[in-house]
């Protein structure tokens, strides 16, 4: 069976808002994933978030880390690229040295960066220390889509009603899918040899308004195995009102389309460790349960949220005391087979065991 990677989605949904939009709380963003198959380097999230208030100049997010522990992180801005590639279509989004650029519609992707990076390190950081000195970092990546994009809302109905008008709804930010891809890409960092590596990642796009006054936490996992399996799912821990929240996800055989799934066991965020944390999941499906092993290998956390950007300045206005967020690349193995992907999750400062 052939593997229809657009998911049904048009081709200009790819594209990035050419002009300003009116509505000044407006928001595009693109960001990825990135992890060497070898679990020597990853990118636990890169993104470019441009709201239309400050269209002039995208915030910007770079997180280099290494298996023992170093990290090279910016929290920062910059002026706002031209929309239009070379033929003119809006597909770049970039801002200072970072820019993403869609080469074809779910197909293939970009990512480039060159400037510089706080370096400190995974201990440092999940004690909530991000100071140290700026050092020079450079990547590049060619993302290659291999598998259908998953549209948050899409796969479960009740799940996709509870999305409408909703706080669930708000936090999402509006129309949003995630694709998993192979990349192929090299990373320089702190004037060291050139790393070129092969890999996989997951890429994201969402374009509306988001509201993320009173989000209580969540956790994010997503991986693409080398027979082209993968599984990916998002969650929000149970409300405290007992109502249903959100909790969606999907497995993926390497062949035909996305199987809805729910996360029925999830390493929901508790404790803040630099590396080698026990994450594995359980996912239920309409089959039965799918249990996918995972242990962090190299980590990052935002844990006071004092960077001074204009998206974090806005989000302090909005919500004074924002989540303990943690960003990581994982080893999972799935009935013996294994692979690197991504780990995102948070929870409220309070909510985290000191033990």
């Amino acid at each position: 069976m052939v593997v229809d990677l657009t998911g049904g989605i048009d081709a200009p949904r790819e594209d990035v808002f050419a002009r300003r939009p009116d509505d000044p709380e407006m928001r595009d963003s693109v960001s990825f994933w990135v992890v060497d198959d070898r679990g020597e380097v990853g990118l636990p999230r890169v993104g470019v978030e441009a709201v239309a208030s400050n269209w002039d100049a995208h915030d910007t997010q770079i997180n280099v880390a290494f298996p023992d522990g170093r990290v090279y992180r910016s929290r920062d801005g910059g002026p706002s690229w031209p929309a239009e590639d070379p033929e003119g279509r809006p597909r770049v989004l970039g801002a200072g040295g970072l820019g993403f650029r869609c080469v074809e519609p779910f197909d293939t992707w970009t990512m480039t960066y060159t400037g510089k990076a706080v370096r400190t390190s995974s201990s440092d950081l999940a004690a909530g220390k991000k100071d140290g000195p700026l050092v020079d970092v450079s990547f590049q990546v060619e993302a290659k889509m291999a598998v259908p994009p998953w549209v948050q809302g899409a796969l479960l109905s009740d799940v996709g009603a509870l999305l409408k008008n909703s706080v669930e709804g708000d936090l999402m930010g509006g129309p949003r899918y995630e694709q998993l891809f192979r990349a192929t890409g090299s990373v320089t960092v702190d004037g060291g040899e050139e790393h070129r590596f092969t890999g996989s990642g997951l890429r994201i796009r969402r374009q509306g308004v988001r509201k993320l006054s009173g989000f209580w936490g969540h956790c994010w996992q997503s991986a693409v195995f080398p027979s082209g399996r993968a599984f990916g799912y998002s969650a929000y821990p149970p409300r405290s009102d007992g109502k249903p929240t959100y909790n969606e996800g999907f497995i993926f055989t390497g062949d035909g389309e996305l199987i809805p799934a729910r996360v029925v066991r999830a390493p929901w965020l508790n404790r803040l460790q630099a590396l080698g944390e026990d994450v594995s999941v359980v996912l239920e499906t309409a089959e039965g349960n799918v249990s996918i092993d995972g242990v962090t290998v190299f980590s990052t956390h935002d844990v006071h949220h004092s960077d001074d950007t204009y998206s974090m300045r806005s989000l302090r206005q909005e919500m004074p005391s924002f989540p303990v967020v943690h960003q990581a690349g994982v080893r999972y193995r799935w009935d013996g087979e294994e692979t690197f992907g991504m780990l995102e999750r948070s929870i409220p400062i309070e909510k985290i065991s000191r033990d």
